[in-house]
């Protein structure tokens, strides 16, 4: 009598680096329950990697130093691309796509600047391509966007999006510690490359935030739209004054639906203390999303790691292989939407994003200099919400002044603080940082 258990589905991993050998051991270790969840085993067939790694056991494996190997390979099934970078790992992909493979990746680069381009070939030849580990390692929240709020208007979100960065505030804010050196920690500890910038100037939060709004709102990626800033120039004080205010520094990544368009911006921000995102600490990751349904959710976890990131590989697996057999048309489309016509928005300029600010300023200590600053901003329709002023040091004549303001407009701001920066009374710039309230 024949069988009608499921035929095995055959996967070929290309790389072997931290996430790869996390993908190999957590296949093996929980073949088991994993073959339960999506009714059938799952089986790695090949691997195409430079070098072998000892964190994980391949030997039972068909190992190639070709990674192209596994994209011409007519067993496989589903080709899981975690090499990295945008140019190899795009031919890599499109190989595959070509040759009728399905795609998970955990490409983050690769899909914020290349993703419309791979899903269009996807598309035309009918495969999938699933991308959860992109963003915030093992947490389901492409999943969540993508399908568990699929009733709702999403009106925000905002997120802790960069291990690294977060670690940095967290240590600057809990020891008093300056950037430079919990920086040096951060690269000691594996957790910053020996060149930070992706991390630290916001660029890997940045691709990962296009990713987001894409199946937040159903726009186009559009790397080169988000407005960028990294956590570089933040300092002790401003992390202390700001927790004098009630408030904690978070790097957030924030895309944001208005009437007019919608929000793309990475950049330090000042969060009441009291939400629950500001006190995401360490190396994690949180997104907050609110839809206009559900009301606003929170996703909390790993953002990185070997084990949690392929957790996240593992179930794009596993949602691949339950719907091997399903019409391209009836899966679940890469940016969850099947109409490109439900919205016209575009991305913002950030000149005209409204958040309030936390300002500090060295200010000469006599009379009348805060009226004149609170002057320019009344010109400008901004108003002071609370004002910190310190006695000057022994020996000083200059004294550190905080302001938080209102909600005012980006090019407003600016204005403001160009004229404010131009008093005699005022010495050197003035730090800047958004104010969010996230309620």
């Amino acid at each position: 009598m024949g069988s009608n258990k499921p035929k095995a589905v055959k996967i070929g991993i290309c790389g072997l680096g931290t996430v790869g050998s996390g993908t190999v051991n957590v296949l093996q270790r929980n073949a088991e329950v994993i073959a339960a969840r999506c009714g059938r085993e799952i089986e790695i067939v090949q691997v195409g990697a430079r070098r072998d790694n000892p964190a994980c056991d391949t030997s039972a494996y068909n190992v190639s130093r070709e990674i192209f190997d596994v994209a011409t390979n007519p067993e496989v099934d589903i080709l899981v691309e975690l090499i990295g970078g945008t140019t190899v790992a795009r031919e890599l992909i499109l190989a595959a796509i070509e040759n009728g493979k399905h795609i998970v990746t955990a490409n983050k680069a690769l899909i914020a600047e290349f993703g419309t381009e791979i899903f269009e070939a996807a598309a035309r030849k009918g495969v999938t391509v699933a991308f959860e580990a992109a963003v915030a390692g093992g947490i389901p929240v492409i999943k969540a966007l993508r399908e568990g709020l699929s009733a709702n208007q999403v009106e925000w979100l905002a997120g802790i999006i960069n291990g690294t960065g977060n670690f940095i505030l967290t240590e600057m804010w809990e020891k008093g510690r300056d950037f430079g050196e919990v920086l040096k920690e951060a690269q000691a500890l594996g957790y910053a490359e020996a060149d930070p910038t992706f991390d630290v100037e916001g660029i890997d939060a940045a691709h990962k935030l296009v990713i987001l709004a894409s199946l937040a709102f159903g726009i186009p990626l559009s790397f080169d739209k988000v407005y960028t800033e990294g956590i570089s120039r933040i300092e002790t004080t401003d992390i202390q004054y700001a927790a004098e205010l009630g408030y904690r520094i978070k790097h957030l990544g924030v895309a944001r639906r208005r009437n007019e368009g919608i929000e793309l911006r990475v950049h330090p921000t000042l969060i009441p203390e009291k939400r629950l995102i500001a006190n995401v600490n360490g190396v994690m990751n949180a997104v907050l999303v609110k839809g206009d349904a559900v009301g606003p959710t929170l996703y909390y976890g790993a953002g990185a790691g070997a084990e949690a990131t392929a957790s996240a590989v593992i179930a794009d697996i596993v949602d691949i292989a339950r719907t091997l057999e399903v019409l391209p048309g009836q899966r679940v489309a890469p940016s969850g939407f099947f109409s490109d016509s439900h919205c016209s928005s575009g991305v913002l300029p950030v000149d005209d994003v409204e958040t309030a600010y936390y300002l500090r300023m060295s200010a000469h200590d006599k009379p009348g200099v805060m009226s004149q600053v609170a002057s320019i901003c009344s010109d400008e329709g901004i108003s002071i919400e609370a004002l910190i002023q310190h006695e000057p040091g022994e020996g000083e004549d200059h004294v550190p002044v905080v302001i938080l303001t209102s909600r005012v407009q980006e090019a407003k701001l600016q204005s403001a603080v160009r004229k404010i920066e131009a008093l005699d009374s005022i010495a050197g710039a003035v730090t800047r940082i958004r104010v969010e309230s996230l309620g």
